[in-house]
């Protein structure tokens, strides 16, 4: 399974997204909190999720993908 980090902006509605290989996991909750203890901006949600594709999350998550997504 591939982990996935969203930096998702609420307000704009804009969302940036990180990828993590399989097995990955550990390596995208520390950057998850890396982000979170950076932020300066409230309206910023930051997540990290576990899927088969980035397709799947799009899908079971699609709040997070109301504009295009910024993916890295």
């Amino acid at each position: 399974m591939t982990s996935f980090v969203i930096e998702y902006n609420r307000r704009t509605g804009e969302s940036h997204v990180t990828t993590f290989a399989e097995g990955g996991n550990r390596e995208a909750l520390r950057h998850r909190l890396r982000l979170e203890d950076a932020r300066v901006d409230p309206d910023v949600e930051i997540v990290s999720l576990v899927s088969d594709s980035l397709e799947t999350v799009r899908r079971t998550h699609s709040r997070y993908f109301r504009k295009s997504a910024a993916v890295a």
